[in-house]
Parts: structure tokens; C-alpha cells; sequence
């Protein structure tokens, strides 16, 4: 079994500070296998920002997946944005822009699709998943396959489509082949997971799509505070959702879906 806490949009510079030792403290008690961060690390890609979410990166356990979104890029700064959009987030966060985890069973690969032509939106090129499937092609049927972006490549029926990546059907028909198992993703701020046949016909083969809300911004969009613990038995995988309970002082979890791996890809069960 493998277990991965997946967190996105920290926003550091717009925090509830009440959160983030309890957060720290939940997560480490979790000894993940591997933590996913999908972005947005800061509000405003300001140098302190990107020192406070550094110590608190710091603060969790390792290994880490860790990709930059839309506000990890510069917004008024308008000479760096273009020019070295990604500098901070270099200097203090890490300068791997494309990350990579695999064991046996297990291969997680980050991708960067914050862009300096957007101020949300983000896109996936061709040469990324090229890379994508590179890597995957190398891992064996039952080694579950796992891309981390900020934007995401789906989303909830009835959700507004821009908040999807760039460029993601061609993401997504490239994708299919080599066997893509789970897309994990934030930047909606609202928590999701689903199956990705709904939204892209690719001959009947489907994958999962799961959203992380914020952990730590105050910017909830009417959610509470949450994270997700993803836990990889094969052939099935579980998401339990963390969520802020301020009254107690700490996150706590619940068992929100499960799926097993078929011959078309991965379905839903009934909880």
C-alpha cells in the first residue's frame, strides 16, 4: 500500500494561521509515503511568502512533489514576470520544475502549467507529455501512474471549463495510452474526484481526476479548509478528505470514494 497526502493551494500571504501546526501536525502523524503539493504556494509570489511556505515544507515529512501555480508567478511585477516568471519559486522552493517519485508501485510525475501570457489560466505542452510518457512507459501494469499539475485537466459536470488547463483533450488522448491512472490538481479551491471518461471519450478508457481545496487560504469559496489522503492498494484506491473543524482545533477525516482498476480503467464503488 502506498499513501499520499495531496495539499494545494497554501497561499502563503493570505493564510488562517490557526491551521498550519495543526496541518503539520495531522500530516506527519499520516507518515505518507509521498506528499503531493499542486500549487499556488503563495499569493503573490512575494519573497516572504515564499519563505513561510518553505519552512512549512520543511516542517513535513519527505518525499515531496511540489509544482508551481498562476500565483507563484509574479502579478504587478511585470519585467520579471515575463523575463523570470519562476525565480522566487526557484530560489526558495525547489528548482526541479519537473519532479518525479517511483517505486514499485507508485511512478508520480509534476508538471509546471503556470504561464506568464495568463493571469489564472495555465497550459500543458506537447514537450511535457512527451516527458509524461516517457516516464510512464517504463512502469509496469499494476504500477499505479500519477501526474500532479496546478490547473486541472477536468472538472465537475456544470463547472466552469476555463479552470481547466490549456491544451488538456490533447493532454488527454496522448495520456491514454501509456496508461495514466490519477490526475491530481487544485486552483478550483474546491475538493473533486471523478472519472475522466465523462469529459473525454478515449475508447472507453478512463482515469481519476481528484482536486484538492485549499489547506490553509482563507480564500475557501464556501469550503472549509481540506486536504486529501490518497491511499493505492491495486487494484483499487481510496480518497479520504481532511477537512478544517476550527471548534475542535484540527482536521478530520472521512472516507469520500473509492474505485478499482477494470479492463476500461477505473470505476467508481459505492462507499
Amino acid at each position: 500500500m502506498r499513501t499520499i497526502a495531496h495539499l494545494s493551494d497554501l497561499h502563503f500571504g493570505r493564510i488562517n494561521p490557526a491551521i498550519i501546526i495543526p496541518l503539520i501536525s495531522m500530516i506527519s502523524d499520516l507518515e505518507p509515503d509521498v506528499i503531493a503539493v499542486s500549487g499556488d504556494l503563495t499569493q503573490r509570489a512575494r519573497s516572504h511568502q515564499f519563505k513561510e511556505a518553505r519552512a512549512f515544507l520543511d516542517a513535513l515529512p519527505k518525499p515531496q512533489i511540489v509544482v508551481p501555480g498562476n500565483h507563484d508567478v509574479p502579478l504587478h511585477n511585470v519585467v520579471t514576470r515575463f523575463l523570470a516568471p519562476l525565480k522566487k519559486y526557484r530560489e526558495y522552493v525547489t528548482d526541479d520544475l519537473a519532479p518525479s517519485y517511483a517505486d514499485s508501485e507508485i511512478v508520480i510525475l509534476g508538471v509546471n502549467t503556470a504561464r506568464s501570457l495568463t493571469i489564472k489560466g495555465g497550459r500543458i505542452n506537447r514537450r511535457q507529455v512527451r516527458w509524461l510518457k516517457e516516464q510512464f512507459y517504463t512502469g509496469g501494469p499494476s504500477v499505479v501512474k500519477i501526474v500532479v499539475t496546478h490547473h486541472p485537466v477536468d472538472s465537475s459536470e456544470g463547472s466552469d471549463a476555463r479552470y481547466l488547463v490549456g491544451r488538456a483533450r490533447m493532454a488527454m488522448e496522448e495520456l491514454a495510452g501509456c496508461g495514466a491512472d490519477l490526475f491530481l490538481a487544485g486552483h478550483m479551491h474546491i475538493s473533486y474526484a471523478g472519472q475522466t471518461a465523462k469529459r473525454y471519450k478515449l475508447g472507453g478508457k478512463t482515469a481519476i481526476v481528484i482536486h484538492a481545496g485549499t489547506a490553509s487560504s482563507t480564500r475557501s469559496r464556501g469550503e472549509s479548509n481540506s486536504f486529501n489522503v490518497i491511499r493505492i492498494t491495486y487494484p483499487e484506491i481510496s480518497i479520504e478528505r481532511h477537512r478544517w473543524h476550527p471548534t475542535e482545533n484540527t482536521f478530520i477525516g472521512e472516507l469520500s470514494d473509492r474505485f478499482r482498476r477494470a479492463n476500461t480503467g477505473w470505476i467508481r464503488i459505492e462507499i
